[in-house]
C-alpha cells in the first residue's frame, strides 16, 4: 500500500517524525515504499529545520578569529611562554595566521560530518523501529516515547555544535602555542589542568598530570645535558588539547632559570650559575 500524504504542508523535523511515527503505528512496516517515503520527509524535514550550516561555520570561524586576535595579536599567549619577546611572536604571525586558516576548515568539516551523522543516526533509529512494527499496525501505547526516542540524536545537535565549537578553539590554542615552543626553543612545559574548577568534568590521568615538567625531546639544553627528562619526555603520551574537550594547556619553559633545580642536571645547574654570576659581573661593570 502506498503512503498516505500524511501532514503534507506541515513544516518541522518534530512534526515529521510525530506524522511517520503515527503513520507506522496504523498501518505498521508493509512494504519499503512507506518507509522510504517517511525517510525521505524526515531527512528533508531534518535538514530545513536546522540552523544552515553556512551560519554554523560562520559562528565558528568567528570564535576562532576572536581567539587569534586575543592571543596572537593582543599577545595573550606570550603568558605561556615565559622568557619570549613580543618581536618573536611577531616573526611567527605568517605561521601562526595559517594555523587559523587550517582550523577554520578542519571545523567547517567537522561540523558538517557531526551534522550528517546525526541525521542519519536519526534515519537508523526510525527504521529500526519501524521494521518491527508489523503490517496492520499496533495499537500499543507509547508513541510520544518513540518520538522523543527517534529525535534524540537531532535534538542534541545543536548543543553538540556548540561544544565543538568551544573544543576546537582549545586544540586552536594547543596548536598556536606548540607553534610558538617549536620556533622559541622550548626546553620543557608544566602540564596545567582545570580540574579545580567547579563543574569541570576533568579526566583522572590529567588531574595527575597537573603540575608536571615534560622534558622536550631534543631540545637545546637536552642535547646539551642541561636538562634531564624531568617527569617524563613531552612526546610520550598525548598533549594538553588533544582529548575530546580536554581544556588543560602546557605552560612552555624557554629558559633554564624557568627549568625546576631538580631538573637540572649537574652540568646544567653549573652553567646556570656562570649564566647568573655573568650578569651580577655587568651590572657591577655597569
Amino acid at each position: 500500500m502506498a503512503p498516505p500524504d500524511v501532514g503534507a504542508g506541515r513544516g518541522g523535523f518534530y512534526q515529521a517524525v510525530s506524522d511517520a511515527v503515527a503513520d507506522m503505528l496504523e498501518y505498521g512496516y508493509d512494504g519499503q515504499e512507506r518507509l522510504d517515503y517517511w525517510l525521505d520527509r524526515i531527512r528533508q524535514a531534518a535538514f530545513a529545520t536546522l540552523t544552515p550550516a553556512s551560519v554554523v561555520e560562520q559562528s565558528v570561524r568567528d570564535a576562532l578569529t576572536a581567539v587569534y586576535r586575543r592571543q596572537v595579536e593582543r599577545g595573550a599567549i606570550l603568558k605561556r611562554h615565559p622568557g619570549v619577546e613580543r618581536f618573536t611572536l611577531e616573526k611567527l604571525r605568517p605561521k601562526l595566521r595559517a594555523e587559523l586558516d587550517r582550523r577554520i576548515v578542519a571545523s567547517a568539516n567537522l561540523i558538517k560530518l557531526n551534522r550528517q551523522a546525526a541525521i542519519e543516526k536519526t534515519l537508523q533509529r526510525f527504521q529500526g523501529w519501524s521494521t518491527s512494527i508489523p503490517p496492520g499496525g499496533t495499537e500499543a501505547q507509547g508513541q510520544r516515547e518513540n518520538a522523543v526516542a527517534i529525535r534524540k540524536a537531532l535534538r542534541q545537535l545543536p548543543y553538540e555544535e556548540r561544544r565543538v565549537a568551544i573544543d576546537q578553539g582549545h586544540k586552536f590554542l594547543a596548536n598556536l602555542s606548540e607553534i610558538i615552543a617549536v620556533d622559541g626553543g622550548a626546553i620543557a612545559a608544566i602540564w596545567h589542568s582545570h580540574w579545580r574548577q567547579a563543574g569541570y568534568d576533568y579526566r583522572e590521568d590529567h588531574k595527575e598530570r597537573d603540575g608536571k615538567v615534560y622534558a622536550v625531546r631534543g631540545s637545546w639544553a637536552a642535547e646539551r645535558g642541561l636538562t634531564t627528562k624531568c617527569d617524563g619526555w613531552i612526546d610520550d603520551d598525548e598533549r594538553p588539547g588533544e582529548a575530546v574537550f580536554c581544556r588543560c594547556y602546557f605552560q612552555y619553559l624557554h629558559n633554564l632559570r624557568n627549568v625546576p633545580s631538580e631538573f637540572l642536571t649537574e652540568h646544567g645547574r653549573a652553567e646556570l650559575q656562570r649564566a647568573r654570576d655573568a650578569i651580577k659581573a655587568r651590572r657591577a661593570a655597569a
